[in-house]
């Protein structure tokens, strides 16, 4: 009775093993658990960062794991009645009229508008001259920025004059130093706002010189173009953050042409891991990349290994089974870390413990699949 309940137990742990390295991908998915996001949502409401708060939620309200809870709905619904405050809309839109800054669309559009206009370069120069009379440290990235966005003022009128005497001939050059100015706004107010990187202050600071000397844009034409179609896209100020280069921001000004008002939250679960399965949006497919950032970074290393229609799949089981709770989770987590090499070691050792081996030999067969010799029988000598 013993030998055959072991024997039993070497089965069952061959069935596991077995199960598991057909069932990996599956297990890899189940133990992903997905990100409740109403924890850092009223952090943001805490630090009055409410519209950062509404993208984060919004990104998860898409989902039916979310959109179905109360608790989300009545958070949505108090971020809105907030931000629809006519005492807040006129503070946003103050601080874009006064300072150039904020987060909000009404205040960044203020924001932009007086940088568009040549006297947003005139105040800030202002400013950074009294700052200097004063003996105080001025801000040589604005200088910089109102430096070129005079330029630009120049070129825009030139062209502009020169569009009406020439029939229209002279557009494409409004056109370029209309989006110069756009950018340079777009700049100025990221620069408020502690979101201009050092490495793109130190470019924008010798790009000035090169621009004042040659009264051209051509040296800062192209980082100007990838930084609009980065901050045009909500929360690009924070992605604008986080480049290094002129390389990682043309490659973040791709991401958000991807993902436009989902980037950011994408950014801020994923970091580079989300900008890398963008590169692949292609491969992956567009909607599976927001659907595993939903399991966090984890979820996107998963779907990097599976590809998005099993991704889909599986998380689409997994999300029926879910009612068995954490504990299933864990036990899937621990299985999926046993190497397939321990799991197919476990698999034959237990299948090998059930042959029966002495039966086999009194058959006649070798444990090797050979066949017995039969023993020798006694000879007896005859005598002569």
């Amino acid at each position: 009775m013993i030998r055959i309940a072991i024997k039993f137990t070497f089965l069952l742990l061959a069935a596991i093993a077995a199960l598991v390295l057909w069932q990996r991908a599956q297990l890899a998915v189940f133990a992903l658990v997905r990100i409740d996001p109403l924890p850092d949502t009223r952090a943001l409401i805490a630090e009055e960062r409410y519209a950062e708060a509404a993208d984060h939620l919004g990104f998860f309200m898409a989902f039916e794991y979310v959109n179905n809870d109360p608790d989300a709905q009545a958070l949505e619904r108090e971020i809105a009645a907030k931000r629809a405050g006519l005492r807040y809309q006129t503070g946003k839109l103050a601080e874009g009229v006064l300072a150039g800054t904020s987060d909000e669309p009404i205040g960044q559009a203020a924001g932009v508008i007086t940088d568009f206009l040549v006297i947003g370069d005139l105040r800030d120069l202002a400013l950074q001259g009294v700052h200097l009379a004063r003996g105080e440290e001025t801000d040589g990235v604005l200088v910089a920025l109102s430096t070129i966005g005079l330029i630009a003022t120049g070129a825009q009128m030139a062209s502009g004059g020169a569009t009406v005497a020439s029939a229209g001939a002279a557009a494409p050059a409004v056109a370029v130093s209309t989006a110069a100015k756009s950018s340079i706004a777009l700049l100025k107010t990221a620069r408020k706002l502690g979101a201009l990187p050092p490495w793109l202050g130190r470019s924008l600071v010798a790009s000035a010189k090169t621009a004042r000397e040659t009264r051209s844009l051509a040296a800062v034409t192209d980082v100007l173009a990838d930084t609009r179609a980065l901050l045009q896209a909500r929360g690009g100020f924070k992605l604008l953050s986080k480049t290094t280069s002129a390389a990682s921001l043309k490659r973040m000004a791709s991401f958000t042409a991807s993902f436009g008002p989902q980037s950011a939250t994408l950014y801020r679960i994923g970091g580079e891991l989300v900008v890398d399965a963008a590169s692949r949006a292609g491969k992956l497919g567009k909607d599976a990349v927001p659907l595993a950032a939903t399991f966090g970074r984890g979820g996107l290393r998963v779907l990097d290994n599976l590809g998005a229609l099993r991704f889909a799949k599986y998380s689409a089981r997994a999300s029926k089974v879910a009612y068995k709770g954490d504990a299933a989770r864990l036990v899937a987590r621990w299985l999926i870390r046993i190497p397939d090499w321990v799991l197919l070691t476990i698999a034959l050792v237990a299948v090998a413990a059930c042959i029966p081996w002495r039966a086999l030999s009194r058959l006649g067969v070798r444990p090797n699949g050979g066949r017995a010799e039969p023993p020798a029988r006694a000879t007896t000598l005859s005598q002569s």
